[in-house]
């Protein structure tokens, strides 16, 4: 959200940990779409409509009903948060931090957890039974993966740890990190385009679909520590192979 690029994405990916009851509610209400690559999804419950519902071969699947009363009693309450953090009054942060799992108790907590049984229900319905929507969130959710092990690997130094306890240095840490990787892949996609153009020019194909599937998270054409040059034809200089121990070591 605060990305200040004219890039307006309506869908967001993620992995197991980056979903939640809550997290669904509020992508909804931020106005995009939460698909994410659940883990073990078929061990999750759907959520039915009214208490009374019933489907044919798939009612295995379905659990306790939406609590619709709730969620219409903290409507407002609910576009009062998404405003306030849209407006940069409430960091998204430290709401979530407040709508973790033990504040049940917290009325603003379970409306947002009842918004988001809904959402993440369509969201499985959609993810069974349409074949497409897995297949691109996979492929996402990949890609992404694929970034941040990249970003990792730029970052070799302390096994990318980052020992500092002040939230500011670590915070320059990550963004130096991703700075370092992004120029990284910039630099490996503008030589991959020179390598493209020139079989171009010499007449070779170049179909869309083989470009589709090049990555620019290239590890092999990157030296970490630097280049080392070795000449191999330069003459060696006398070395001095005899070791002086001196008299008193004969003993």
């Amino acid at each position: 959200m605060e990305q200040e690029s004219e890039a307006a994405p309506k869908e967001i990916h993620a992995d197991t940990q980056g979903q939640s009851f809550p997290v669904f509610g509020l992508a909804h209400l931020f106005g995009f779409e939460l698909l994410p690559r659940i883990r073990n999804f078929r061990d999750l419950t759907f959520h039915r409509p009214e208490p009374g519902v019933r489907y044919r071969h798939i009612d295995a699947l379905f659990g306790e009903p939406i609590n619709w009363q709730l969620i219409e009693n903290h409507w407002q309450d609910l576009m009062k948060v998404a405003i306030s953090i849209r407006e940069g009054e409430l960091s998204s942060i430290t709401l979530l931090r407040r709508l973790r799992h033990d504040s049940k108790r917290n009325k603003i907590y379970r409306a947002f957890r009842e918004l988001g049984r809904v959402i993440r229900t369509m969201v499985l319905l959609r993810y069974v039974s349409d074949a497409t929507l897995r297949e691109n969130i996979t492929r996402a959710t990949n890609m992404v993966e694929s970034c941040n092990n990249f970003s990792k690997w730029i970052g070799f130094g302390n096994n990318g740890v980052i020992a500092e306890n002040d939230p500011e240095e670590q915070e320059k840490a990550i963004k130096f990190n991703t700075l370092v990787a992004d120029l990284v892949m910039y630099q490996t996609t503008l030589d991959m385009s020179l390598v493209l153009n020139q079989l171009r020019s010499e007449g070779e194909a170049v179909h869309r679909t083989d470009v589709a599937i090049m990555s620019p998270y290239q590890e092999d054409n990157v030296r970490r520590f630097g280049d080392y040059i070795y000449d191999l034809n330069a003459p060696l200089e006398d070395m001095e192979v005899h070791l002086h121990l001196g008299e008193e070591t004969a003993a």
